[in-house]
């Protein structure tokens, strides 16, 4: 089998991962690049030209190849041709889950890792690059669902201001505010008027947000007391989260600045507006995304006397930390033993500080 990655969904997920794959397709070892388009749209024919001319290729079925044609853009396989020729499957679309019974079950012979994004809880193991590697099983772990990008941020604040350096055992309780933006700038439907606040949909968690980085974690044998809340502001900037977490020792600036700032994933900021954070990433970032799992905001970090609980506010940006984890996890499976001198290309789309 070829060393080729497949991705389902051009979307705000699927577009910037597969421009991702193919700007480092050389270094990251990967033979071909394919992802698959289901419907023929006028409007998405610039981009997925764009794509074509990066070096990927377009796999589609049934009539609507014609289609794809008509708009002058070649298509090299048809979808099952495509999962059988790779080894790796990323479904960035909001059908992982129905895919999974209807397609990649075909294909499940263990030879190929089928992953998919946040909002299909249940496809497959929770994943967020940094914290939970060690749980990967080569020939166990044939599914694995990316966490969302805020639940990337519960994790590295966890991480890092709760397990790291003082245990595990650390944390008494994690409580999350998401202050999510209406839509992606990419998306034209679904701005809302006016600030909107959430459903606590979960009797335990509140949100997915949390439940989400609980099973993360359980992946490691932890199970941990969080609760997450949600709202939509009427903006298309990034995200903001806001955390509040209560220790059983006591931390201090000096522990969670030396953590922050030695963790190559978390970006620091005195910036108080995420829009400007957000146009960093758009100037600076892989299709305007940085790659960092946090922007942690250092003028807000207020710690208690007792140094027993820690509260404050960092930026979520974009989904970068999502197509982090997508493409170390494909990487994984491909080269279990070359993650890190591997992934190492992407230290242009790192920033320590923005």
């Amino acid at each position: 089998m070829k060393r080729n990655i497949h991705v389902v969904g051009t979307g705000t997920i699927g577009e910037p991962l597969i421009g991702l794959l193919t700007t480092y397709r050389e270094e990251l070892g990967i033979d071909e690049l394919t992802f698959h388009k289901r419907t023929a749209t006028p409007l998405d024919q610039p981009k997925i030209k764009d794509l074509l001319n990066r070096g990927a290729k377009l796999c589609v079925d049934g009539p609507a190849r014609e289609e794809f044609k008509a708009m002058d853009l070649e298509v090299s396989y048809g979808v099952e041709e495509a999962v059988e020729k790779c080894a790796v499957v990323i479904d960035c679309t909001p059908m992982g889950n129905q895919m999974k019974e209807t397609l990649y079950s075909k294909f499940d012979d263990g030879s190929r890792l089928f992953v998919a994004q946040g909002s299909e809880f249940g496809f497959g193991k929770p994943y967020a690059r940094g914290i939970n590697d060690d749980t990967l099983v080569h020939g166990e772990d044939k599914y694995v669902q990316i966490v969302s990008c805020n639940t990337h941020n519960i994790g590295a604040i966890l991480q890092n201001i709760a397990f790291e350096p003082h245990g595990e055992d650390n944390l008494i309780r994690g409580r999350f505010l998401c202050i999510r933006r209406a839509n992606d700038i990419s998306q034209a439907g679904k701005f809302i008027p006016a600030p909107e606040v959430g459903k606590h949909g979960d009797p335990e968690f509140g949100t997915h947000h949390a439940r989400d980085a609980y099973h993360l974690y359980k992946t490691k044998d932890l199970e941990l007391d969080l609760f997450s809340s949600a709202m939509k502001v009427n903006t298309q900037y990034m995200h903001i989260l806001h955390y509040d977490l209560d220790l059983r020792r006591a931390t201090d600036k000096e522990t969670i600045m030396e953590q922050v700032l030695g963790n190559d994933r978390i970006a620091i900021t005195d910036q108080m507006n995420s829009g400007v954070v957000f146009s960093f990433g758009r100037d600076h970032g892989h299709y305007g995304r940085i790659l960092n799992q946090t922007v942690f905001n250092v003028p807000s970090l207020h710690i208690s006397r007792d140094g027993k609980s820690v509260s404050g506010y960092c930026f979520t940006p974009q989904d970068g930390n999502s197509l982090l984890s997508s493409a170390a996890v494909a990487i994984w499976h491909i080269y279990p033993d070359e993650v890190a001198r591997r992934l190492a290309c992407f230290a242009p789309c790192f920033f320590s500080r923005v």
